[in-house]
């Protein structure tokens, strides 16, 4: 009777009980993680050493990282434990809202970096001019305004769809694939308006950030010295890293909205891009970087 009074109800993760308490114990260890590590790299980019544009960005990329965990994980432990897995409107609202907020504000940071990556590598003696602290924050400002008007717009039209029946959302967290498919009413034109806000929001930066890198590897094949050339090099493919992990997770989610894709298979990719992707970010930004692996050492 509670189920079907609820607003909406997460299945979760697995509809096997006997993996409920495994699941519980390995999401909140990532968790756990996601949060000291990104910590880790939020208090030691404040270091003297690294006030530097690329480590002001990365301290904003860690803050959104524990945002984005922090919206999804927390719910989905309480609903690993508990039997009550009903979302209000409300709630569901607000998450949705959240999720689509910080990953798109994150698609627009991690362009903005790229940016960063550009001038400092092709117009090193320009670098402190350009990238300076009014043009950093404007990015980073430029990037949650236009977050947030896509959250807005997507948020406003999913919940605009009416929902019958059991409002049963086969997932851990609201997001728009599994809501538009509650919807009793015809998505066609709404499937559209998903894929042409994926290609915003995340091919159109993952094509900019291609070309920042195009431009940045054939600078590095001019330098004539190997070692430099190396250390250039490690210091872009941290973040081209990150930029390939959320790309192939994002848009094999968001691409094809009603794709006969095995719902679980998506599960997967949203629980990469929620809870792994966010727990990875520090790893490789602080193991590929000697610079924070210098400071960290010395703050820990």
């Amino acid at each position: 009777n509670h189920t079907l009074l609820a607003d909406f109800v997460l299945s979760g993760l697995s509809s096997r009980p006997e993996l409920q308490g495994l699941l519980f114990f390995t999401i909140c260890l990532v968790y756990i993680m996601t949060l000291i590590g990104n910590l880790l790299i939020c208090v030691v980019t404040v270091h003297p050493t690294l006030h530097m544009p690329m480590y002001f960005f990365l301290r904003v990329l860690s803050f959104l990282d524990i945002s984005t965990a922090s919206v999804v994980v927390p719910r989905m432990l309480v609903n690993l434990r508990s039997e009550d897995s009903s979302i209000s409107y409300t709630g569901c609202v607000t998450q949705l809202y959240c999720v689509v907020f910080l990953a798109a504000t994150e698609w627009y940071l991690l362009a903005a970096m790229a940016y960063d990556r550009y001038v400092a590598v092709c117009s090193p003696l320009r670098y402190a001019a350009v990238m300076n602290t009014r043009v950093c924050l404007s990015l980073v400002l430029l990037s949650c305004c236009s977050g947030n008007v896509v959250s807005v717009v997507q948020t406003a039209w999913v919940f605009t769809l009416s929902f019958c029946g059991p409002r049963r959302i086969n997932y851990f967290f609201c997001d728009i694939p599994p809501l538009i498919m509650l919807s009793c009413t015809d998505t066609s034109l709404y499937e559209k308006q998903i894929i042409s806000a994926t290609v915003l929001v995340i091919l159109t930066p993952f094509c900019l950030i291609l070309l920042s890198y195009a431009c940045i590897i054939s600078s590095i094949l001019k330098i004539s010295s190997a070692e430099s050339r190396h250390k250039t090099f490690s210091t872009c493919s941290s973040h081209l890293t990150v930029v390939t992990l959320y790309c192939a997770s994002g848009t094999l989610i968001y691409l094809q909205p009603k794709s006969s894709n095995s719902q679980d298979t998506k599960k997967i990719l949203a629980l990469i891009y929620t809870t792994v992707i966010p727990t990875l970010n520090p790893l490789i930004y602080s193991l590929r970087n000697k610079e924070v692996k210098e400071v960290l050492i010395r703050v820990m």
